[in-house]
């Protein structure tokens, strides 16, 4: 086993071979916000990619394919993650709706909303690799098979995609447009532990190294905020997905979802949230350590108000945002 990030103090191992390190080490540049309100110098989102991609405007409909995860049901763990709530921070609409229902109407209302032309496929709630390869492949199929899907965004555990689900789904890759979202959430393995992850961080290099190794994107979700996790555990985690072979990221908040185990340490006194300011100033410092070729997904959660306890701010995205956007120009001297 050969250590990886000793340059950053982060003890982390890999087997020798299987994640390929980002040949331009993070350096402290200044960076745009992703919606594209600074201009230089350059930040990749995903609206951008996307329409670079497919000359039109794309966006992505959340979907609910009744999969399951080993984290709850025994496999791995019981319970989930501290913050998951009973919909796998999903949609839910698995009950209500099939997956082309799900389809048609994130279509119609992207349509109206956006202008949207073309979609992704994003299969959001829960472990979406977690079942047999041949259930998974016609889930897949399916999604595909909805008039102007033009790809898939797979959402999944880094301790649940086997070798046969990823062969497979390098095999969909040759046909359109795929990635995977792995949720990773933290480098730090006391973290992992702390909000009952049920696996850790070298789980996360080796899905990593085997993903990049048949030509699959991969998108890393982190959360910012975790319990116990200081400024600068937050930062050595971003400079340890600039270090690897990570095509985009998605950059949450923690927030407190109503009857979660965060919940109860919420009301305990337990866990407390971050600060608007705070958040923005570490998210700052967070995306300034990225590679600038690194489309960025999500720069915040999106929490549902029905069930968000705190913090109240993170349910208006738009002041989240122009927080984020006045610290950059202040760090430009704009």
């Amino acid at each position: 086993m050969t250590p990886l990030f000793s340059t950053y103090g982060i003890g982390l191992t890999f087997p020798t071979g299987k994640v390929r390190i980002n040949p331009l080490p993070p350096t402290e540049r200044g960076i745009i916000y992703g919606e594209g309100i600074m201009s230089s110098p350059p930040y990749l989102d995903l609206n951008t990619f996307l329409r670079n991609r497919f000359g039109c405007r794309v966006q992505k409909i959340s979907l609910d394919a009744g999969l399951g995860c080993p984290n709850r049901d025994g496999r791995v763990g019981t319970g989930g993650c501290i913050y998951c709530n009973l919909l796998g921070s999903g949609t839910g609409a698995g009950a209500r709706q099939d997956m082309e229902e799900q389809l048609e109407s994130g279509k119609k209302f992207l349509r109206r909303r956006y202008k949207a032309r073309k979609f992704i496929a994003y299969f959001q709630s829960f472990s979406n690799t977690y079942g047999p390869v041949d259930r998974l492949e016609s889930l897949y199929r399916r999604a595909l098979a909805v008039p102007d899907i033009v790809g898939l965004a797979i959402g999944t555990r880094p301790d649940c995609v086997p070798d046969e689900v990823l062969d497979m789904i390098a095999r969909l890759s040759r046909e359109t447009y795929v990635y995977m979202e792995y949720g990773l959430q933290s480098i730090h393995d006391r973290t992992l532990q702390r909000i009952n992850r049920g696996h850790d961080c070298n789980a996360f290099l080796d899905a990593l190294g085997r993903t990049r190794a048949r030509g699959i994107d991969v998108c890393v979700h982190v959360i910012l905020g975790l319990p116990g996790e200081t400024a600068a555990d937050m930062l050595a985690t971003a400079r340890a997905i600039a270090a690897l072979d990570i095509q985009g990221i998605k950059i949450h908040l923690l927030y407190v979802s109503r009857g979660t185990i965060l919940h109860e340490l919420f009301l305990r006194g337990e866990y407390k949230c971050l600060e608007l300011g705070e958040y923005a100033e570490i998210m700052c410092e967070f995306l300034s350590v990225l590679p600038e070729g690194m489309v960025i997904h999500r720069i915040t959660g999106d929490p549902h108000k029905d069930e968000v306890i705190a913090p109240l701010w993170s349910l208006d995205k738009q002041s989240v945002r122009d927080e984020i956007e006045r610290k950059l120009r202040e760090r430009k001297g704009a």
